[in-house]
């Protein structure tokens, strides 16, 4: 798949104000107040930037942080990470692997299998709802 490369002009003629805020200058939304923090709906997690599929409900639990949060993404490949070592603090920056949107973090006190915390913002997020049954 061919990256997504935009300019900032066209990322903010598609994003909001918030949106691009926290996918295109790694903003954070406040905790409990995403659209997604505590949805049990069954689905894809797609980015909301480029529709890549991110995660799966799954995989999706309740950390308890306020934020989404998934123990894996559906594939290695769609998520890419970096070093962040803003706000003083060293932590692990995750991103689209497609358009390098913003997503949130990665932390290692998640549950098994992996043992890892993929924290999101709701708004880099857009779900593509599925029955139950499916």
């Amino acid at each position: 798949m061919a990256k997504v490369t935009k300019t900032d002009d066209e990322w903010r003629s598609e994003l909001s104000e918030r949106e691009y805020a926290i996918m295109r200058e790694s903003a954070t939304e406040r905790a409990f107040t995403g659209e997604y923090w505590d949805t049990k709906t069954p689905g894809t997690y797609l980015c909301r930037g480029c529709g890549t599929p991110l995660f799966d409900s799954v995989t999706k639990y309740d950390s308890g942080s306020g934020w989404p949060s998934f123990y894996a993404p559906v594939a290695d490949s769609a998520v890419e990470t970096r070093a962040d070592h803003s706000m003083m603090m060293e932590r692990i920056e995750v991103l689209c692997s497609n358009c390098e949107a913003h997503l949130g973090h990665v932390f290692p006190d998640g549950p098994q299998p992996t043992g890892l915390r993929y924290c999101m913002n709701s708004a880099s997020l857009k779900l593509e709802e599925r029955d139950a049954d499916d």
